[in-house]
């Protein structure tokens, strides 16, 4: 007969072990399927991967145990997306982790039942994922970059401390990018206010980078800013180089520009967002619909600046802007 300590190791043993909810609801044999949609190779960003799956793991979502994730990266050619989709379609996944604004488009137009959880987007209300953050409605949650343009604008000051004499500034943009166009409008204003005149480049592809930094030289722009963008994110160490060789001092959204050579950056870090987002799938494989899950924005923002770089183009950084800074690389 069992006495009763031991009965009450064995049901907390029993807690312990049990699979979270959602894989419960699941029928017999068959383990909850996310699809992982990106636009670069795994080894582009390989912390923001980790980051979701350490997510899922805090939540009891243990890859192999209770919960299977399928993989599928385009290469950095948006246009291989949807067929991608596609296929997370047709191997029955339940939900689809977008980790870009190019992959949540990509699944956006491929489904409009299959949950979708941005683990990254560069802005959900002006890309039209979503119509409302609080209430997105629809098949569509997860984390957005920014949801105005708050976070080019801080960029463009602090790059104006950066470089003070820059009168004339570049900002490479991607005409493939919904939300570029939204953000041009609004740095045109707070252009203004800091006396700065900007031109417009564009690039749509990896291919027309050269191009864009040749245009940037022939407008005599003295400093860059640059959107972000997942296909740019791809190219960071490329597009840091051209930098470099242009002698501008450039401004980026995430660290690992910065990391690639790049002068500074100031933004939300990928992973935090990655890991924010797991809790969405959480929820939705606990019986949540993803349009009544708010729609979430960063809540950690870094800036980063590389000493190097800036000694290498003669800069010498304010120590204002030193002092701000959460990350002084040597």
């Amino acid at each position: 007969m069992m006495d009763r300590r031991t009965f009450v190791h064995r049901m907390v043993a029993g807690w312990v072990a049990a699979p979270p909810l959602g894989a419960l609801a699941q029928p017999a044999g068959k383990l909850p399927r996310i699809g992982w949609l990106a636009l670069n190779n795994a080894d582009v960003s390989p912390h923001q991967t980790a980051a979701f799956r350490q997510g899922l793991r805090e939540r009891g979502w243990i890859e192999g145990r209770n919960i299977v994730i399928e993989s599928r990266y385009a290469d950095g050619y948006a246009e291989r997306l949807p067929a991608l989709a596609a296929e997370l379609l047709r191997l029955e996944v339940d939900i689809i982790v977008a980790a870009g604004s190019a992959p949540t488009r990509a699944a956006k137009d491929a489904t409009r039942t299959i949950p979708i959880v941005m683990a990254t987007s560069a802005n959900a209300l002006a890309e039209g994922f979503v119509g409302n953050l609080a209430q997105p409605g629809g098949n569509v949650t997860g984390m957005t970059f920014l949801a105005g343009p708050e976070i080019p604008g801080k960029q463009l000051e602090l790059l104006k401390e950066l470089a003070p004499a820059a009168s004339r500034v570049a900002v490479l943009t991607n005409p493939t990018n919904a939300s570029h166009a939204a953000y041009a409008r609004e740095l045109a204003d707070v252009a203004t206010s800091l006396k700065s005149q900007l031109r417009f480049v564009e690039a749509r592809s990896p291919q027309q980078l050269d191009a864009a930094f040749d245009s940037i030289a022939r407008e005599h722009a003295a400093a860059l800013l640059v959107l972000t963008d997942g296909m740019f994110f791809g190219q960071r160490r490329r597009i840091a180089e051209l930098a470099a060789r242009s002698r501008l001092p450039a401004m980026y959204s995430q660290r690992e520009f910065v990391d690639a050579g790049a002068l500074a950056a100031y933004g939300p870090t990928l992973g935090d967002m990655a890991r924010r987002a797991a809790s969405h799938v959480d929820k939705i494989l606990k019986g949540a619909r993803p349009g009544e899950l708010p729609v979430e924005q960063p809540t950690k923002f870094e800036l980063v600046i590389n000493l190097k770089t800036a000694r290498a183009l003669g800069i010498t950084i304010p120590q204002a802007v030193l002092l701000r800074a959460d990350e002084v690389i040597q």
